[in-house]
This record gives C-alpha cells, sequence and structure tokens, in this order.
C-alpha cells in the first residue's frame, strides 16, 4: 500500500488522482489532501477519503481529519509519494519541503521548475528525493529514457498547436477568451489552457525538461502533432527515436508516477488502437506567429531571476486576457516588456526569487493600469 498526499486536490490534476486511487484501492491510500477556495468539494474527498491530513485556507466542517499546512503534510513522514497539482508559486515551499524529506514526487507544476530549477533539482540530488514527471509531455520522456540516458542525442516535446495554429495573425488578434478556452484535445485548467493556445506552456516544457533531465537547450526540440497521440520522443546517438503513444488522458501519466516503478493494468480508459489512427502528422513551430514560446525558451537559458519573471508576467498577462483588458495578440508584447525592465540576479536563492516574482506582477499590472 502506498500512501500518497495531493496539494490541489480539487484542481484537475487533483482530481484525474484521485480518480486513479479510486480505481486501485488495494494499492494506495490517501494521507493528506490539501486545496484552495473549493471547500465543498474538498470537504467531500475528506469524506470519500478520510485523510489523516488535511490543509485548506478556509474553515471545514469538523472531521477526525487533522489541519495542517502544506508544507507538513508534505514532509509527513507516513507519507510515500507527494502529488504536487497546485499550479503557480504557491507550490515552491511545500515542494522543497517534500524534497528535504527525501519523498517521492509526482511534478505536475512547471513554474516551480522553471522559477527555481536550480535549487530543486540541486535539493533532489542533495536528500535522494525522485521528481517524477506528471506532464504528459515529461512522462513520455520519462518512460523513453529509462535505462538509456547516457545514449541521447536529443529530446522532442510535442505540441498539438492548440485551437488556432491554422490561424492567420490578423485573425489572431480577434480571438476571445472563450473561444482560447476551447482546446481541441485536452480537458485543463483555465491558465493552462491559454498557455496551451499561445504555445507558452510548451516553452514552459522546454525549460521544465532541461530541469528534469539535465538536457542542454539545444538538445530539446519542439513540433507540432496536432492529433497529441505522440506525447514526446527520444533520439538517441545512433539515430534511433523512441516515442511514447496514447489517446490524450491525463489519467495514464497520473497512474504511471504514482505506480513506478511498476506498471499497472488499467482498464477503465480507452486504449490506443492504431489501426483506427489514420494518420499520425509532424510539422515545424511557426514561431513568428506564437512569439510566446521562442520568448520562454530564450528567457529560461539566461536562467537567473528571469525566468521568475517569465512566469509572473505570463500569469498576469492571461489574466488580462480573461478579463477583456488585452488581445491575444498583448500577452506575449506585454511579458516582454516587463522581462526586458528587469534586473537579473544570477543564481538566486529563494528570496530573491520570490522577489523577482513579485515585482514582476506589479511591474506588469502598473505598466497596464497607466496604459488603461
Amino acid at each position: 500500500m502506498k500512501t500518497i498526499a495531493i496539494l490541489g486536490s480539487t484542481g484537475s490534476i487533483g482530481q484525474q488522482t484521485l480518480d486513479v486511487i479510486r480505481q486501485f484501492p488495494g494499492r494506495f491510500k490517501v494521507l493528506g489532501l490539501a486545496a484552495g477556495n473549493n471547500t465543498k468539494l474538498l470537504e467531500s474527498q475528506i469524506d470519500e477519503f478520510k485523510p489523516k491530513l488535511v490543509h485548506s485556507p478556509h474553515k471545514l466542517r469538523k472531521s477526525s481529519s487533522r489541519q495542517s499546512t502544506m508544507e507538513e503534510i508534505a514532509s509527513h513522514p507516513d507519507i510515500d509519494l507527494v502529488v504536487i497539482a497546485t499550479s503557480g508559486k504557491v507550490a515552491l515551499v511545500p515542494t522543497l519541503a517534500a524534497i528535504r524529506a527525501g519523498k517521492k514526487i509526482g511534478l505536475s507544476n512547471k513554474e516551480i521548475l522553471v522559477m527555481a530549477g536550480h535549487i530543486l533539482t540541486t535539493e533532489a540530488k542533495k536528500n535522494n528525493a525522485q521528481l517524477l514527471p506528471i506532464d504528459s509531455e515529461h512522462s513520455a520522456v520519462w518512460q523513453c529514457l529509462r535505462n538509456e540516458r547516457n545514449a541521447v542525442s536529443k529530446i522532442i516535446l510535442t505540441a498539438s498547436g492548440g485551437p488556432f495554429y491554422t490561424l492567420s495573425a490578423e485573425a489572431l488578434a480577434r480571438v476571445t477568451p472563450a473561444q482560447a478556452l476551447n482546446h481541441p484535445t485536452w480537458k485543463m485548467g483555465q491558465k493552462v489552457t491559454i498557455d496551451s493556445a499561445t504555445l507558452m506552456n510548451k516553452g514552459l516544457e522546454v525549460i521544465e525538461a532541461h530541469w528534469l533531465f539535465s538536457i542542454p537547450f539545444d538538445k530539446i526540440d519542439v513540433i507540432i502533432h496536432p492529433k497529441s497521440i505522440v506525447h514526446s520522443l527520444v533520439e538517441f546517438v545512433d539515430g534511433s527515436i523512441k516515442a511514447q503513444l496514447s489517446h490524450p488522458d491525463m489519467h495514464l501519466p497520473i497512474q504511471y508516477a504514482l505506480s513506478y516503478p511498476k506498471r499497472l493494468p488499467d482498464t477503465q480508459y480507452q486504449k490506443l488502437d492504431l489501426t483506427k489512427v489514420s494518420q499520425l502528422t509532424f510539422e515545424p513551430v511557426p514561431y513568428k506567429k506564437f512569439p510566446c514560446l521562442s520568448l520562454a525558451i530564450e528567457t529560461g537559458k539566461k536562467e537567473g531571476t528571469y525566468p521568475a519573471v517569465l512566469c509572473a508576467a505570463d500569469e498576469v498577462a492571461v489574466e488580462l486576457f480573461l478579463s477583456g483588458r488585452i488581445r491575444f495578440t498583448d500577452i506575449a508584447p506585454v511579458i516582454e516588456k516587463t522581462i526586458a525592465a528587469h534586473t537579473n540576479i544570477d543564481n538566486p536563492n529563494l528570496d530573491q526569487i520570490m522577489a523577482a516574482d513579485t515585482w514582476a506582477r506589479e511591474t506588469t499590472m502598473n505598466d497596464h493600469k497607466i496604459r488603461m
């Protein structure tokens, strides 16, 4: 029986993690749940799974679960694996607590590796903690790399292209929030869905892959694969290429992270029938039409506090777009302006990263207020 804690249990990844646990009641037990504002759903999860530890910023109904901080849950000695299912910087300190406790960590949060990859990976090595990727692309790379990390030529991340891959630059300027939230293949939270539409999400994944797999940026490629069947590929030094294929369903990479190093039989989710897949197409990325991707990669290469500024400015820009205050095509220029105004700090500590995040949020929002 593997004991699990889920930080962000009411979000999309958190709920799907609980789906997997329901499917294998004899293999996993929930010992900790943490959530934000969805108190009603959290209380329902507490009733069902009866965790030992819970965290919420709001008052909960009385139960046998003990109110704890996310750091206490993440580092509790009775917990085997911590699933980081939250988005944004809120997960950074709890993830560090889990790492320093030597935990296995199922990681779906891109931002914290982008912001503080050098800190998290260094601490993971020091404390013998394992970072197990839950993103479908990184899970695919992870599976392809098993026992062959020393023979890698490059890794190739696939991108669906989002809902606007075929639109002209002029049409992109007229995109509405409702259109941007209608992703053609994946069901995700609002922030991730918009990042997928701008391809910012793929840029963050490139930075994430750099830290997760210790791969130089010049050995990470991105290609467009609209059907989202091939989730990523690895090319080896002899020219061989491995790929991981499945239907676009996050339950599978979540299940793989929970069960690792074993694979569990799955009878609940749809299997891929290659005879029904008419064709698998791959195309180059139109970088000029989607500037967020190249902006993210170039920012990641600079390291220091720049990536934290990137994440914070992107979060504010997405909020401005969703509220109708900027256009879809304004997202990249808004982020770029904030990055250009930043004075970088090399090899920053945690406090400096958090300060850069706060500065970027205030700068991005204040600049927009002035322009309004």
